[in-house]
């Protein structure tokens, strides 16, 4: 009866964690789309949904030391929670990020666009996918998709350098771009961010399943 019932109590724990996980990719696509858009109206909202993530951090936290108070978890369970309490601690950094790049939204929503907003997009797409395919590798508990979700966060790397690039040429070129760009490059390292925390959960997930820790995003 009480391996039943911490069995229930881990599925119920591992569909929050998706739940939380599934709004965080939602606020990073609804902050990139905020500001491509110059959307005020969104961007307050990405804002204002962090409180939601926050809450969410902290019922799922108390759901495991719950468990881990109250149950007598086996080594395998113990690192189902313990990775738990891990990968919601960069969930909620993630979507903090998202509303670093609303903020960022709101302050630029009356400038033109210095340069044709293409690469952020794109690299703010590679991040949200390492996110959701973080997530399918806790599900399925598999290495194997942990550690093709976190050679993506190579291709991210690469198109922060090229936006990185750009934008100082442009500075360099124009002083009065500086504070566009600078700001520009602040959203730039928010989605790289985001990336090294969805590799992160790939490393977390990979300790998860085989017991050993590696750190994989050099």
């Amino acid at each position: 009866m009480a391996r039943h019932y911490l069995n229930v109590q881990l599925s119920e724990l591992e569909q929050e964690l998706l739940r939380m996980g599934a709004l965080v990719e939602d606020q990073l696509r609804a902050a990139v789309r905020s500001l491509t858009e110059k959307n005020s109206v969104l961007a307050r909202q990405v804002i204002h949904d962090d409180d939601r993530v926050d809450q969410m951090e902290m019922d799922i936290e108390r759901r495991c030391l719950t468990l881990l108070a109250l149950q007598q978890p086996l080594a395998s369970d113990l690192r189902i929670i313990s990775t738990a309490l891990k990968i919601i601690t960069d969930l909620e950094r993630m979507a903090d990020h998202a509303a670093d790049i609303a903020k960022v939204t709101l302050r630029l929503e009356h400038e033109a666009f210095i340069k044709p907003l293409v690469d952020i997009p794109e690299m703010a797409r590679l991040a949200s996918s390492m996110v959701r395919l973080a997530l399918n590798a806790y599900v399925h508990r598999s290495t194997d998709e942990a550690q093709t979700m976190i050679r993506l966060d190579d291709d991210v790397d690469h198109l922060y350098a090229v936006i990185f690039r750009d934008l100082i040429e442009i500075m360099r070129k124009q002083p009065d771009t500086v504070g566009q760009g600078t700001h520009l490059l602040f959203v730039a390292n928010y989605i790289e961010r985001v990336a090294d925390h969805a590799t992160n959960i790939g490393e977390w997930v990979i300790f998860m399943v085989t017991g050993e820790r590696q750190e994989l995003n050099n």
